[in-house]
């Protein structure tokens, strides 16, 4: 059968028709799933542009976890530490009571007291751990080091130590139940210089603390900054867009009254006859 012919007048309507229905299906595209570029199709720079600053943003987000774990884990050190100061600085005024008696028995007492204590001490590093992690018991965990970019290419890594009496902070306990002078001498010394470290490293930890609080901050703010950076070269503007629509189906009432216009003149020419 042999082609269709079509007059000018009315191909070109019709292909201004065509037109302006793809255009309306783009833009109810865009209306519905609120981004002007929602392929390579679109906008190639924007689209792929947008996707590497996205994934950027998705792999930092991922790091987030565990920098909150890493600063929990830090926080229950240095809460460990704290209570283990304050559990020495009683053995302190254990030492100082038996330092001003003669009292064998008395002693006897502050020394089980003071035994009792290291005790705590022992359990308290044991119990400062958080999702595994323990830095005041080295015996049962590993240093931390917590990936601050995506990268891998910065980190932090904090040192575990062993705050049990006997370990770093080198307390002994009561020898002879402090029946010499001496014994009482060196508890005192002992602690004393257990207090030294305990300060020394609050302030280790304070410092890895902070810099992770400050790079978890860091981190926030540039997913906030890569994703809005995504957000500008794709998203659509609902209210240009929703103009954009009603222009278009009124240019499409228009053209198909064009096209009924022309057709209409096509049949004039057949009157003639």
């Amino acid at each position: 059968m042999a082609d269709i012919v079509l007059s000018a007048g009315v191909r070109s309507n019709l292909l201004q028709l065509q037109k302006t229905s793809d255009l309306i299906t783009a833009t109810q595209s865009k209306l519905a799933t609120g981004k002007r570029v929602n392929s390579a199709l679109d906008n190639p720079v924007n689209f792929f542009t947008a996707q590497g600053l996205s994934n950027r943003a998705s792999d930092l987000s991922s790091l987030l976890d565990s920098m909150s774990n890493a600063f929990n884990t830090i926080q229950a050190a240095n809460n460990g530490i704290s209570s283990i100061t304050k559990l020495v600085q009683s053995a302190q005024a254990l030492v100082s009571q038996a330092q001003q008696t003669s009292d064998t028995a008395v002693r006897t007492s502050l020394a089980t007291q003071f035994g009792e204590i290291l005790t705590q001490i022992d359990q308290l590093a044991a119990d400062s751990g958080f999702n595994g992690i323990n830095l005041l018991d080295s015996g049962s965990s590993t240093d931390l080091t917590v990936t601050l970019n995506e990268t891998g290419t910065s980190s932090v890594t904090v040192a575990a130590v062993d705050f049990s009496a006997a370990g770093d902070l080198a307390i002994n306990n009561a020898v002879n139940n402090w029946g010499g002078v001496a014994d009482i001498t060196a508890a005192s010394a002992e602690l004393t210089t257990a207090l030294t470290t305990l300060r020394s490293q609050a302030q280790a930890f304070g410092s890895n603390l902070s810099t992770v609080q400050i790079r978890q901050e860091f981190t926030k703010a540039m997913i906030n900054t890569l994703q809005t950076g995504a957000d500008s070269l794709t998203l659509a503007d609902s209210n240009e867009e929703g103009a954009n629509l009603l222009a278009l189906q009124t240019r499409q009432q228009l053209s198909t009254t064009a096209l009924s216009l022309a057709s209409q003149a096509s049949q004039a020419v057949l009157r003639l006859f």
